[in-house]
């Protein structure tokens, strides 16, 4: 699909479900992302998130929601049942807001019944969203959807910035920036390899999707550049971190017990292994700590971390 039409998709739903909508609002949205709202009761809203890979729809959206609650995560996992179409994402999303409905006993809104239209040829606002005609489209907006329709196949998310919104490598370092196209290189011949030899590629499009997104943010989160921890892609995978954490509360026992082992041996930092599934985010890591030694707390035998610690649909920052 082009950006172009994944845009018109995009547009159609901020105009049915604008951020004032009383059920669901669309908050925010680029190409490659939907922030949405699920309005429960007033008091009680539900904060959804929906990633868009470069081969979308080829590969569905991958949702995740801000809740450990795990009725909202079967909700989710029905969405794979949603019969592939063009409009994938529209159909999800009906899917989803009808669902949502009935887990909560609300009645079911009747903008969703608006999803099953056709989308609009020209631009939206709120009389198409009524059902009135607009006006034929301008030559300069026509000219600027033409300049959008590029294939998504050579999408890499790097895009260029939309409606305002910063570039995605914004606020990264050059040798970052040089890690990341590392592993774009890798993950693209990786995928050639398979071709050649029709095999299975490690990992999933879904879970390096956002594990390339999870470790942008890292890359340009303020922690990470004042030297808070550190991560290091363990062999290039981006399926296995080491993240070394080398500030922690200096009032706690921890802190004490660092500064004897830097002392000691020479080591100022708690080195931690990240291991994740083809189905992250919905799976969280495997997190043990390497060294040093700890025990008791939340801390198992073998350096594990308690699963009380790891939640499903787990955000890395």
């Amino acid at each position: 699909m082009s950006v172009s039409g994944l845009k018109a998709e995009l547009k159609f739903l901020e105009s049915i479900f604008d951020p004032n909508h009383e059920r669901f609002r669309i908050l925010d949205w680029k190409p490659d992302e939907l922030s949405c709202q699920f309005n429960v009761t007033g008091d009680q809203l539900l904060i959804i998130h929906c990633n868009l890979t470069e081969s979308y729809p080829s590969t569905p959206p991958i949702w995740c929601v801000e809740s450990d609650d795990p009725s909202l995560t079967q909700v989710l996992e029905r969405l794979e049942d949603v019969r592939r179409s063009s409009t994938l994402l529209l159909q999800q999303l009906k899917r989803l807001i009808c669902d949502l409905c009935r887990l909560y006993n609300l009645p079911q809104h009747p903008d969703v019944e608006m999803l099953d239209q056709p989308l609009p040829a020209g631009p939206v606002n709120q009389d198409r969203k009524l059902g009135t005609k607009d006006e034929v489209t301008s030559e300069e907006e026509e000219e600027e959807e033409m300049a959008e329709d590029i294939d998504l196949e050579h999408y890499e998310m790097k895009e260029e910035p939309v409606d305002g919104k910063k570039s995605e490598d914004d606020g990264i370092e050059k040798e970052n920036l040089a890690v990341l196209e590392k592993i774009r290189k890798n993950q693209r011949q990786d995928h050639l390899n398979v071709s050649a030899h029709s095999g299975a590629v490690s990992g999933s499009v879904q879970a390096s999707d956002r594990l390339m997104k999870e470790l942008r943010e890292i890359y340009r989160s303020q922690s990470y550049k004042n030297g808070i921890y550190s991560v290091e892609l363990v062999s290039d995978s981006l399926y296995e971190w080491h993240v070394k954490l080398r500030t922690v509360d200096p009032d706690s026992p921890l802190h004490s017990d660092l500064q004897v082992l830097k002392e000691k041996e020479g080591m100022d930092y708690i080195l931690l292994n990240f291991s994740y599934k083809d189905n992250f985010p919905f799976d969280p890591p495997f997190v043990r700590v390497v060294s040093p030694v700890l025990s008791g707390g939340y801390v198992l035998g073998g350096g594990a971390l308690c699963m009380e610690l790891l939640t499903k649909q787990v955000r890395l920052l």
